[in-house]
């Protein structure tokens, strides 16, 4: 039986530093979402940092890697423009799922993981209907 080869990748400061590694349990944002949501990797690229799996810029499939982020209210979404849901100011909503084509933007191209660039705290991501989405906390230092 072939053992599976396990990488450690130099630690960096963690919890929110610009260019800190991202790992499996971040915490993200999008702007036109109404809760935040955590990043998942159903398996490890067998990278870690502090014993948490890295990640890198292709994991961003949506429902996979990036769940959704509570309700929608962007005015581009056409389950937005069709939904008869109405918070308390008159805003528009329907259920968010989030609609994403490529990769994380800015990736750490010298940090390899599985052939694709880290995912880094300062990498961007936007939904088809503008939504911006961000990474809020890199995960290192949360449960």
């Amino acid at each position: 039986m072939k053992e599976a080869k396990v990488e450690h990748a130099q630690v960096q400061p963690g919890g929110g530093g610009a260019k800190s590694y991202v790992v499996a349990g971040a915490i993200l944002s999008c702007s036109y979402g109404t809760q935040p949501t955590r990043l998942k990797r159903p398996f490890s690229h067998g990278v870690y940092v502090k014993n948490k799996a890295m990640m890198n810029i292709a994991d961003y499939v949506p429902g996979e890697n990036i769940p959704s982020f509570g309700n929608c209210f962007s005015p581009l979404n056409p389950a937005v423009q069709t939904s008869e849901m109405v918070d308390i100011y008159g805003v528009k909503k329907a259920p968010c799922v989030p609609v994403l084509t490529m990769p994380w933007l800015n990736g750490k191209s010298d940090m390899l993981i599985e052939g694709q660039p880290a995912l880094t705290q300062d990498c961007t991501h936007h939904c088809l209907y503008c939504g911006h989405i961000r990474i809020e906390d890199d995960g290192q230092e949360l449960d």
